[in-house]
């Protein structure tokens, strides 16, 4: 492409965490416990408590976050802090954090972008049943107005549930599945009914209350290579695109089911049983736009109708096939990372097309970055040129696809600052920021900026690589 267009002038240039990452203060302040706090933590990782300790040193973040140049922080509220059981009565220290955070982040010219849901489901909705009791919708749609209501003179970008495709296709790596035995497929897509009506009704109630603010969902989406020209892999690719991909956008936009996602379901005794009124809910919400996290793109093949169907491909992606459908095979033309995860510049500005080609709406991504043991030097410093050249692949792909006519308005990678991993504890970092702490020694939580801080720093202040 012989002339890229440039990068508009109001661009978010921005960093991603959640709640349950970075905050710690599990139990303080009238916080209750969710999903994450109550799970199995990884053997030799550390647990989530502490995390970060964002929740009180978050000034000192924010300014750092400042001096980084970010137009906007996107960040998770944790539904625990606001209702400690998910239901019920407001802890008004829960709300005074996030308007603190909020006021904050507004009083050094950052724009708040604030995710609803991030994994980390109250654990008092989890005893009563979870995503699988029809009464955790309404939980939800409580939970949104109070947020509307508390927050949306300040904040005017709303994402509804991070990464719910990976919820129910990876529930098992992020320790929130919880099914029931005698059908766990149908149960699992039950929840995800569940959660997609909730997500409809939490629009409407945006628009409704705050017609100046937007909301969209945020999934993790990737494009989806067949492993060959063979019609028969190409098929595979297609169906694995409309079960991994196109069923939550399709509902979240068009609100309605996938046709091929839906037939699977139906093949495999899992499709949802839909309530009176679901699908009218479902048509009536409307999203101002897209927001996708994205780190690799995925390929597969002709299933072989066995067992060997299902393979794994790096720790977030745990599990690649369906039997009968398409089976997971790795990419020979791609390189991996030290965890096993592909890495797709390229694949990342297809992502982008397949999206707006698709639904035809504004996009700005909420995560893409790269997680390693990164390591402090003698003087004191950290050198992720690794981390750089991962995002600078990644974004020169965005102003590729800004070239295409895509309307791309953000770009948040994960993460703003280390946080805890899912899977490796705090050994595995992501951000710009370096938090010294070890898996079992907290040290003094000490922030040290990395090489990529003011490699960022400096392409935010030109808005341009």
């Amino acid at each position: 492409m012989s002339k890229l267009k440039n990068f508009p002038s109001d661009f978010f240039w921005g960093g991603s965490t959640s709640a349950y990452q970075v905050e710690g203060a599990w139990d303080e302040d009238g916080k209750g416990p969710s999903v994450i706090d109550m799970s199995n933590v990884v053997e030799g990782t550390t647990d989530f408590k502490v995390a970060s300790d964002h929740y009180h040193r978050y000034k000192e973040d924010v300014a750092l976050f400042a001096e980084l140049g970010l137009k906007a922080y996107r960040f998770s509220i944790a539904w625990t802090r606001i209702f400690p059981t998910g239901e019920g009565q407001v802890n008004a220290k829960g709300l005074e954090f996030y308007s603190n955070l909020i006021d904050e982040l507004i009083a050094k010219g950052i724009e708040p972008i604030a995710t609803m849901y991030h994994f980390d489901l109250p654990y008092g909705l989890q005893e009563k049943g979870g995503w699988s009791n029809r009464a955790s919708v309404d939980a939800f749609a409580l939970y949104s107005k109070t947020l509307f209501e508390a927050f949306g003179d300040r904040v005017k970008y709303w994402l509804t549930i991070n990464e719910q495709n990976m919820m129910i296709l990876h529930g098992d790596a992020l320790g929130t599945k919880h099914v029931d035995a005698t059908n766990p497929m149908k149960d699992l897509y039950q929840q995800n009914h569940h959660m997609l009506v909730a997500q409809a009704k939490a629009m409407s109630l945006c628009h409704q209350l705050l017609p100046n603010a937007k909301i969209g969902p945020a999934p993790n989406i990737s494009a989806i290579y067949p492993a060959s020209c063979k019609p028969e892999d190409v098929l595979a690719a297609n169906t694995f695109s409309a079960v991994r991909n196109w069923l939550y956008l399709d509902m979240a936009v068009y609100g309605r089911y996938n046709a091929t996602a839906w037939r699977f379901l139906e093949e495999r005794s899992a499709a949802p049983t839909i309530s009176e009124g679901d699908m009218e809910i479902l048509a009536s919400a409307k999203p101002d736009f897209i927001a996708f996290n994205y780190y690799n793109s995925q390929t597969v093949a002709e299933s072989s109708g066995d067992a060997s169907d299902i393979n794994s491909t790096g720790d977030q992606q745990i599990t690649i096939g369906e039997v009968g459908a398409y089976k997971g095979v790795e990419n020979p033309h791609l390189v991996k990372n030290e965890f096993g995860w592909e890495i797709d510049p390229v694949g990342f500005r297809t992502t982008m097309r397949d999206i707006y080609e698709r639904y035809a709406l504004p996009l700005i991504i909420t995560e893409n970055g790269l997680g390693a043991f990164d390591k402090v030097d003698e003087n004191g410093e950290i050198n992720d040129d690794y981390r750089i050249q991962y995002l600078t692949q990644h974004i020169e792909q965005v102003q590729l696809a800004i070239t295409d006519g895509i309307e791309v308005f953000g770009y948040s990678p994960w993460s703003a600052i280390d946080l805890i991993s899912t899977h490796q504890g705090c050994s595995k970092r992501y951000g710009f920021i370096h938090v010294d702490r070890e898996e079992f020694d907290l040290k003094v939580l000490k922030r040290t900026k990395k090489k990529s801080f003011y490699w960022y720093q400096n392409l935010i202040s030109n808005n341009s690589l």
